[in-house]
């Protein structure tokens, strides 16, 4: 049985290039941010397919300094 990736704001942070502040800011407004998977004493956990789905779908590229 295939192991389920799992994501915390942390890691999605690191997917996205911003704090986890921005993370959180995020998550409470958008409507679009898939709902977590469950909520555990160390916070919120996301099924990694789904949010990595959304930054491919939500965000742009993140442009490189010339």
């Amino acid at each position: 049985m295939a192991r389920e990736q799992l994501m915390g704001t942390a890691e999605i942070a690191a997917c996205l290039g911003v704090s986890r502040v921005r993370v959180h800011q995020i998550v409470t407004s958008d409507p679009s941010f898939p709902e977590p998977l469950a909520e555990i004493k160390a916070g919120k956990i996301w099924r990694a397919d789904e949010v990595i789905r959304w930054i491919a779908e939500h965000r742009p590229p993140r442009r490189r300094a010339t």
